[in-house]
């Protein structure tokens, strides 16, 4: 390991850092007790109200099915002085796949709602002191995930989207995405975010750190792959030449689209969104990739790999490195085994979450995250 990759075992994002500090708060704590609906409603219009909404009248609140990190609600919300809005609250459990910052995700939203569709932030609870716990409220988009005869798992797992929505979607999936990563990543809306601009490594240097601290928090049980895995990432960090807002999931599964028209109406999922190198985001689309009924390899069910990364260089003028995607490729893979593997199965072991039945099934998604990463391992970087 050369000195220009030596990793300073604390160099990581101090946003970050005190989400993953919070977590072991919590831990200490019984299992996780469900809100109920009367809860929420009840502590929902007081907080509202402290927000300058006139007279706020919460109805028709209902439970969100799915999600693997956050509790969501649907409600109308009604007031003296405008029309019925329906609205949508994302609320932390105690644990879950993935423990982010709401504050992260409420100014991401912030910086790309009007740029491209994106739920329209309208309140956060930064620390739960209103509502319990962190949450956020946004306005309500219509569409699916996927489409109604798909029989894809969930969150949004090997969906097959079929010839149609695939050439619809194509499109603007890379469109939004090029828009995300022209973002001004120093814009005073993103006052959370720190840039990783300490030296040349530090965006690669934040990720392992990030990921690695939470495996060595939440793992069960130890995995070697895992262990190999870092040893590598640490020992081949790259270069970032050009820092962007990266969404860090983005992929089919989240974003919303309308089935009849073919369009995007929402691009979801914005809480690991940080400033990094636009590898991630485009390794992170491969690692997602979905194997067609002909046997055509889709990155994300949408295009094969090589096009879109030929289309992104087209839109944008960027290079795209054979290396550094490479090791953002075994980022992704060893973030996703983290998730399903480490995370998952410790906030179901916990009882510290609500979905602790899809939690325990995201450990078979991990292993085969496990499985790529080990491919990757045996296969060595490209010269």
């Amino acid at each position: 390991m050369t000195v220009a990759n030596a990793p300073p075992p604390h160099d990581l994002e101090r946003e970050i850092a005190r989400t993953i500090h919070g977590v072991h708060a919590a831990r200490a704590t019984g299992p996780y007790r469900l809100r109920t609906l009367g809860q929420v409603g009840a502590v929902l219009e007081p907080f509202l109200s402290a927000r300058g909404v006139h007279a706020p009248r919460v109805t028709n609140l209902k439970r969100l099915g799915g999600g693997a990190s956050k509790e969501q609600f649907v409600f109308d919300l009604e007031t003296a002085s405008a029309p019925p809005r329906r609205c949508v609250l994302r609320m932390d459990p105690m644990e879950a796949a993935v423990i982010t910052s709401r504050r992260r995700e409420f100014e991401a939203l912030q910086a790309m709602h009007g740029r491209i569709p994106v739920p329209e932030p309208l309140w956060v609870d930064v620390d739960g002191s209103a509502l319990g716990r962190p949450a956020l409220v946004t306005s309500f988009v219509a569409g699916v995930t996927k489409p109604t005869a798909s029989s894809s798992n969930v969150s949004g797992f090997g969906t097959v989207l079929g010839d149609r929505l695939r050439t619809a979607l194509s499109v603007p999936f890379l469109d939004h995405l090029v828009s995300l990563h022209a973002y001004d990543v120093r814009s005073p809306v993103l006052a959370s975010f720190q840039v990783p601009d300490g030296d040349p490594r530090q965006a690669a240097r934040w990720q392992v750190n990030w990921w690695t601290t939470v495996w060595r928090n939440d793992a069960l049980f130890g995995l070697p792959v895992l262990g190999l895995a870092e040893r590598w990432l640490r020992e081949n960090l790259p270069v970032t030449r050009e820092l962007v807002l990266v969404h860090s999931d983005y992929r089919t599964g989240n974003y919303l689209f309308d089935e009849a028209r073919g369009e995007i109406t929402a691009i979801l999922d914005w809480e690991l969104v940080h400033v990094g190198d636009y590898h991630q985001d485009l390794a992170w689309i491969d690692a997602m990739t979905t194997r067609e009924p002909g046997g055509e390899k889709l990155a994300s069910g949408l295009m094969p790999f090589a096009e879109l990364c030929a289309r992104y260089a087209a839109a944008t003028g960027r290079m795209i490195d054979e290396k550094t995607l490479h090791f953002y490729r075994m980022l992704a893979y060893y973030q996703g085994a983290v998730i399903c593997l480490g995370s998952s199965l410790r906030a179901a072991h916990e009882a510290h979450n609500h979905q602790d039945a899809l939690l325990a099934w995201l450990a078979t998604a991990g292993y085969m995250f496990m499985n790529q990463l080990r491919l990757l391992l045996e296969r060595g970087a490209p010269p």
